[in-house]
């Protein structure tokens, strides 16, 4: 399992949300709060690679991500410090399918598309091969790791993720559904993402046989005023922070995304749909 975050409105620093707060993204790397496996155990560390991802002044994504511990790494820091965008997303990694390698690090990207997840499917080994056959042709050479996450982007994109997201992703796990259940009915799939296409920011909480991971936004610029920090910069009026888990401890300020819910925002303006 994995921790995320996303953020969209008014440029702000990286760090602000990264970095700064006292239960940050990179402190979730380490303690964890709300992690937890379909056995019940709290999954407090997230070492297993790290990435962000963000828009400025370009319509395609500035991407960083290694495979090293997120707290390890002092270049994500600097870079956190000096990198202002109006939409950007961070992940760290708990591996459960895949390497430990850079390639399968989160966000990935495809042309002005961004999308990191946190989650699993029962059985990807086996269900992998059938899965990405029906990822179309011209998209086959986009796959550089061997994650069930990457192959749900490509599957996403394949049913036409930058027409209609919900749709996509609606054709997309209806597709992922009739394989897992042909191999085991009582298998699992679980799905947190957060999609970007540089304009607007989307998010997905679906689970299948599985307690549903977790899933937060504020759009309360005092969500940040709890922090100890005192150094750290107001959040904007107009933005949007969606997390894993909050970035301070779960209040008012922090709202729930239900289950079996497709979100689209642009700026402070949150819509929330029933996804099947």
């Amino acid at each position: 399992m994995c921790r995320w975050l996303a953020y969209t409105g008014d440029p702000i620093y990286l760090d602000t949300l990264i970095t700064q707060p006292d239960h940050s993204l990179v402190q979730q790397s380490l303690n964890s709060k709300l992690n937890y496996n379909n056995a019940g155990q709290l999954l407090s560390t997230n070492g297993d690679g790290f990435g962000i991802g963000w828009y400025d002044h370009r319509p395609e994504p500035g991407v960083f991500k290694d495979d090293i511990p997120a707290w390890h790494d002092k270049n994500l820091a600097n870079l956190c410090h000096h990198i202002r965008a109006h939409t950007f997303m961070a992940h760290v990694r708990a591996t459960t399918t895949g390497d430990i390698q850079r390639t399968n690090c989160h966000p990935f990207s495809y042309k002005n598309w961004l999308f990191q997840h946190n989650g699993q499917i029962s059985h990807f080994p086996r269900l992998r091969r059938e899965l990405q056959l029906s990822i179309a042709p011209e998209l086959f050479p986009a796959i550089h790791g061997n994650t069930d996450s990457e192959t749900f982007f490509l599957l996403a994109l394949t049913y036409g993720l930058m027409e209609n997201p919900k749709r996509a992703l609606q054709r997309m796990v209806e597709e992922v559904l009739k394989i897992l259940e042909r191999e085991d009915k009582d298998g699992v799939l679980n799905l947190s993402f957060a999609i970007s296409d540089g304009l607007k920011l989307y998010t997905l909480r679906f689970s299948h046989n599985e307690a549903p991971m977790t899933q937060f936004y504020s759009t309360d610029p005092s969500c940040m005023e709890e922090f100890e920090n005192d150094e750290i910069p107001p959040i904007p009026n107009g933005c949007t922070v969606v997390v894993s888990e909050p970035l301070d401890h779960t209040d008012s300020k922090w709202q729930k995304i239900e289950n079996n819910c497709f979100t689209t925002i642009k700026q402070n303006q949150v819509t929330t749909e029933t996804f099947l």
